[in-house]
């Protein structure tokens, strides 16, 4: 049985659920998820939890995720990307320039409140975003308030004389939740014209970037590979306090037992038999079960 989280770098056009279903019919596997939707226009980091490490799945989301991607400014569009409708056109008679483009996007590091795209998968009242969108239904999208650590231009703008538009670089370190087309539409309202998002790949996502990832083809070709290709669960916790355990107390921790360890931090990871059992977490004098995993006992 594998235990373990698969990196992805997922293609174009298929959804987080489309990755999740060829792995299941490749690796006969039921218990896995994906942590973090990309949509189908976006490729990049897809993390895909396998046996016991779907119970990481809520503790990977709150890892910060980094993204590359372009933005054009000269219209824009009711879902902030090229596939929606165009709400507005502006020609662009001289160039914004990468100064004021840079100081735009500070406006909007540290933490923002950012309304969602139409088109998203927000719920309002049990129902989509999208849903009501299609319908053609309007409702009060509802404000949400994520942490963008950084959003950077990178590369010189690019200004096209012909079409009036100006196409830029960006790269940015957002939290969970964060809705980049909405950060590429706002950027165009700070400086007073319609922008659009025309490209967007996910390079980190849950502790993983996109140097651990694999294409999808490569284990659904040959499933053999996964074995080789998967990254432990002790990987998600390299940044914790690691303690190994004597086999005395790990009889404790086996059963869920509270133990004294030598130790300040908050949490810590329990390690017996070279392999993450368990994160405690400091209560009082002692130490208590945050997460049990239990791999391979």
């Amino acid at each position: 049985m594998l235990n373990g989280i698969l990196v992805i770098d997922k293609d174009k056009g298929l959804t987080s659920a489309d990755v999740v279903y060829h792995l299941r019919k490749a690796l006969h596997i039921k218990k896995m998820g994906h942590a973090g939707t990309l949509d189908p226009n976006v490729t990049g980091v897809l993390p895909i939890a396998i046996g016991q490490a779907t119970k990481l799945i809520e503790l990977m989301h709150t890892k910060p995720k980094e993204y590359t991607g372009t933005g054009l400014f000269g219209y824009s569009t009711d879902s902030y990307d090229t596939d929606g409708k165009v709400l507005q056109e502006k020609k662009l008679t001289q160039p914004i320039t990468a100064e004021q483009i840079k100081a735009a996007m500070k406006n909007f590091e540290g933490k923002i409140e950012q309304i969602p795209p139409i088109y998203s998968a927000v719920k309002v009242n049990g129902k989509r975003l999208y849903d009501y969108a299609r319908a053609g239904i309007k409702v009060e999208r509802p404000k949400r308030q994520v942490d963008i650590f950084s959003y950077k231009l990178v590369n010189a703008p690019r200004y096209d004389q012909g079409k009036v538009q100006e196409s830029f670089d960006f790269v940015i370190k957002c939290s969970k939740g964060t809705y980049i087309r909405s950060l590429v539409n706002d950027l165009g309202v700070k400086l007073g014209v319609p922008a659009v998002m025309t490209n967007l790949r996910r390079t980190a996502s849950s502790g993983f970037n996109i140097d651990q990832a694999v294409k999808l083809n490569e284990i659904t070709t040959n499933p053999d590979e996964a074995a080789k290709l998967i990254q432990p669960i002790d990987n998600f916790f390299k940044d914790y306090p690691t303690i190994d355990l004597s086999s005395g107390v790990w009889m404790k921790v086996k059963n869920g037992g509270s133990v004294p360890l030598a130790s300040d931090a908050k949490k810590v990871a329990l390690r017996y038999n070279n392999k993450v059992k368990a994160i405690y977490q400091k209560q009082g004098e002692v130490y208590r079960p945050d997460l049990m995993l239990l791999q391979n006992e």
